[in-house]
């Protein structure tokens, strides 16, 4: 006789090893991630190269400091036989206040040297922001070479604060 016997059902021991293999594929995942993105922000491994970071310190931020030119530098410019005026209001810059507080001691001197260098400008390379550009880097060097006879600090930049030429 044939005998009808159910066999016992399958314990369900796959499904929590299948629980827990999700669970742990699920956090290796999210440190990668983490991980990943500290690495190509640029902020490296968490705990790692700490003594290359201390020996490479960033230079401490300086501010700039600032001083105007009082008056204008007014001076006649040559445009293919006529005479133009410009008139230019001026500040300097400098990570140094010595080299602002020497430029001030110096202003005469200075300025006798920047309406030099705006008067042998031309007129037409004025108008055009290159030339105004290229007239900013001149006056620099002018303002540079006189505080470097002086023996001063020199100073970063020179900045148009109006520039007019008719």
């Amino acid at each position: 006789m044939a005998e009808n016997t159910a066999a016992p059902a399958p314990a369900k021991k796959g499904k929590l090893k299948l629980i827990i293999m999700l669970v742990v594929i699920i956090v290796l995942a999210v440190a990668l991630s983490v991980v990943g993105t500290l690495w190509f922000l640029g902020g490296g491994l968490p705990g790692g190269d700490e003594g290359e970071r201390a020996s490479q310190a960033e230079p401490a931020f300086v501010a700039s400091s600032y001083i105007d030119l009082e008056r204008p530098l007014v001076t006649t410019v040559q445009a293919q036989g006529r005479q133009r005026y410009a008139q230019v209001h001026l500040s300097l810059e400098a990570s140094d206040p010595t080299a602002l507080a020497a430029a001030e001691t110096h202003m005469p001197l200075i300025r006798s040297q920047l309406v030099m260098v705006l008067g042998s400008s031309e007129f037409n390379e004025l108008q055009t922001p290159e030339g105004r550009s290229a007239l900013a880097g001149q006056l620099l060097a002018t303002v540079n070479q006189v505080l470097e006879e002086e023996g001063e600090p020199s100073i970063k930049r020179v900045l148009f604060r109006n520039f007019v030429v008719q």
